[in-house]
């Protein structure tokens, strides 16, 4: 499929997703909104693809909302607004709950919406010249729908800070609060995301929709003997799954599990078409 605002290329299990807005520093619009929702929903249906990658062509990751976008929705009614903040919504929604793995690539400006993305993907890794900001306030408004994710991320007491000042920080300090997991010299960030992808690979693609649903469910309950009886439940049906099965048996056998891609092979193709 086709899309005006993002280009998509797929390489032994990972997609990688370019926001591709670059003069306008990948703002959104409700056409990008749309187009990665519908994107994501491909994404998660395809047996093919075993992580994603969210990154942005040009000089920033994820400047935010679109200015003229912004303009029109000052002119819309409540229900029109509601409307276009749930479509915004949705999309976030669909980024966090992906069945497979996702990493934020970021570098220049993850403003607002933008830090949204990185906070709603499952890892991020940022170049050491990113920047990022909740910028809402200063326009007077609030950064209701990313704030779920944020608020995961960094937590209450940080959020209330950078929620509130609206003040930009980088990299560094993005990895102190917890916003991203590593970061990057520039001409390092490709092969820092693709380290992390060589791990995600390795994993069973059911094991691992599987433990995301494990991690959402567990981070927001409490301790109680359900809990306890609902995670045996879910290793129990891990263990006795076509893919627990073979997981344990390759392990047992000193061999790499069915699912595992065979990237040597693939990395040598190339080399043997150049020989002909």
């Amino acid at each position: 499929m086709s899309y005006d605002t993002l280009e998509i290329q797929s390489t032994h299990g990972v997609a990688l997703v370019w926001l591709n807005r670059p003069e306008l520093r990948n703002a959104f619009n409700d056409v990008l909104i749309a187009e990665l929702t519908s994107a994501l929903k491909a994404l998660a249906a395809d047996e093919s693809v075993r992580a994603v990658v969210l990154a942005g062509r040009g000089k920033a990751f994820c400047a935010g909302a679109d200015l003229n976008w912004m303009k029109k929705m000052a002119g819309f009614s409540f229900e029109e607004n509601r409307a276009d903040a749930m479509a915004l919504a949705q999309m976030l929604y669909a980024l966090h709950t992906l069945p497979k793995p996702t990493v934020a690539r970021v570098h220049g400006a993850a403003i607002a919406g933008g830090l949204g993305l990185v906070s709603a993907c499952d890892i991020a890794v940022a170049s050491q010249d990113a920047e990022f900001c909740v910028a809402e306030v200063k326009l007077g408004i609030i950064p209701a729908t990313i704030s779920p994710y944020v608020l995961a991320a960094i937590g209450e007491r940080l959020a209330r800070r950078y929620f509130l000042t609206a003040e930009r920080f980088t990299a560094a300090e993005a990895y102190r609060i917890g916003l991203v997991q590593e970061i990057a010299l520039p001409e390092e960030l490709d092969a820092t995301v693709n380290a992390i992808l060589g791990h995600l690979v390795q994993a069973g693609p059911d094991a691992l929709a599987a433990t995301k649903g494990l991690i959402r469910s567990v981070a927001r309950s409490p301790l109680t003997s359900e809990l306890v009886a609902d995670t045996a439940a879910r290793i129990a049906t891990a263990r006795a799954s076509a893919e627990g099965r073979e997981g344990i048996r390759s392990f047992l056998e000193k061999r790499k599990a069915a699912w595992v891609p065979d990237l040597e092979s693939a990395a040598k193709e190339p080399r043997r078409r150049k020989k002909r």
